[in-house]
């Protein structure tokens, strides 16, 4: 048996705080609380709550000192990976989201699609983008009473 019972949070480091806390809030996500913490450096920082759950997404200025993994791109360099891959948000339709986050400025990792996992075939339809911030968003329709993550 597990202690786990879901997601909290994503934590971001943001190159551009406000540009992405603008960005997150465009997508329809809303302030829930926000903070300083001078002995992490944290100027600032806003866990910001996904509409009808208890999931949140976490954004630190860029001088944060926080725990992360690999090692943060430098400027003008792509970004650069560690295990985490992307991270995903269930919305109602895939295209709509994907149009959304493009016309906020993010830009077309993969375009809205339809998947069929395994056998017998799962039917997923999703799409994905790149966050402000180099991170992979990716955004999937529920599948009944599952949500399902596709792999890339």
């Amino acid at each position: 048996m597990t202690n786990i019972t879901g997601i909290h949070h994503i934590a971001i480091q943001a190159n551009d705080y406000k540009a992405t806390i603008r960005f997150y809030e465009g997508l329809g996500l809303r302030q829930f609380h926000s903070w300083t913490l001078p002995e992490f450096n944290i100027e600032y920082a806003a866990l910001l709550n996904i509409p009808g759950s208890n999931g949140y997404i976490e954004i630190f200025d860029r001088n944060a000192h926080i725990p992360a993994q690999g090692r943060r791109a430098l400027p003008g360099e792509s970004p650069v990976t560690g295990a985490l891959r992307h991270f995903a948000l269930t919305v109602k339709d895939a295209t709509v989201a994907y149009n959304e986050a493009i016309a906020l400025g993010a830009k077309s990792c993969v375009p809205p699609s339809v998947l069929h996992l395994g056998k017998p075939p799962l039917t997923i339809h999703n799409s994905l983008v790149y966050g402000p911030d180099g991170e992979v968003i990716e955004f999937i329709e529920p599948h009944g009473n599952v949500t399902v993550m596709g792999d890339r």
